[in-house]
């Protein structure tokens, strides 16, 4: 039995794949960026798969490959995002379809080309979404156009959740919060400039507004995925997990 990870070149993509891979999964590494799929998938002993999330021909590509190579697939993880920041009255038109296509039509097509993929091999598996607490709460400055592609996602996790569970197949989605990945670097400098203030103090902020005092690892939510696709998690479906140190309690 194999697992998918996409976007998975780096950040919580990345730490996912290492994570199954550490729990015995073979993995495949996919990314639209087939060089960066390779150098993670190199330190797996995993499989490299170039994958289009917006591309359903490059997603059924993908599921034949690696349902060939590596065995059916078990676990699905959604993982490849966007993100770009702008005051809401400022949200360019192209960055508010490239959001939801990305963030929401990819986790749209991947798992319907997944749950066919359990189905048609009689596999009882689990498909896990990266959201995020912005797909929890709106409330987060200069990304509304991000804010409602993860509600998107949290959404369709909950009716992929109901129609796939008679075929025993379970879906959940994960919320991070201010994790420290190169999408946040690029955030940092953006919410600076938005906020006439510097990254570290940006930093400060984030970190200020989480509980636990720090920010978020990718390792912190590879690992929350990990239990999410595992047998620990066998009865858990429809689920938005929070795993954002505190951020954003209701």
């Amino acid at each position: 039995m194999s697992a998918v990870v996409t976007g998975a070149g780096a950040g919580i993509g990345a730490a996912t794949a290492r994570e199954l891979a550490r729990r015995g999964h073979a993995v495949a590494v996919t990314d639209i960026d087939l060089d960066a799929a390779r150098v993670v998938a190199s330190e797996l002993d995993g499989l490299a798969v170039e994958l289009d999330v917006t591309s359903a021909a490059s997603i059924e590509a993908a599921v034949e490959r690696i349902g060939s190579e590596l065995g059916p697939v078990e676990v699905w993880v959604s993982n490849a995002g966007i993100s770009t920041m702008h005051p809401f009255l400022e949200v360019p038109e192209g960055d508010f379809d490239a959001a939801m296509t990305v963030n929401a039509k990819g986790v749209f097509l991947c798992g319907q080309a997944a749950a066919r993929h359990m189905i048609a091999s009689g596999t009882e598996g689990s498909i896990v979404n990266v959201a995020s607490m912005a797909g929890k709460r709106g409330g987060v400055p200069f990304l509304s156009h991000y804010v409602a592609s993860k509600f998107a996602v949290v959404g369709m996790t909950q009716a992929m959740a109901y129609e796939l569970a008679p075929h025993g197949i379970r879906v959940n989605a994960v919320c991070p919060g201010y994790v420290a990945t190169a999408m946040q670097q690029r955030e940092l400098a953006w919410e600076a400039e938005l906020r006439n203030m510097t990254p570290e103090e940006v930093r400060d902020l984030y970190v200020a507004d989480t509980p636990l005092g720090r920010l978020e690892t990718p390792e912190d939510v590879a690992r929350a995925i990990a239990f999410l696709a595992g047998r620990d998690a066998e009865f858990v479906t429809g689920e938005a997990i929070a795993v954002n140190g505190g951020a954003f309690m209701d």
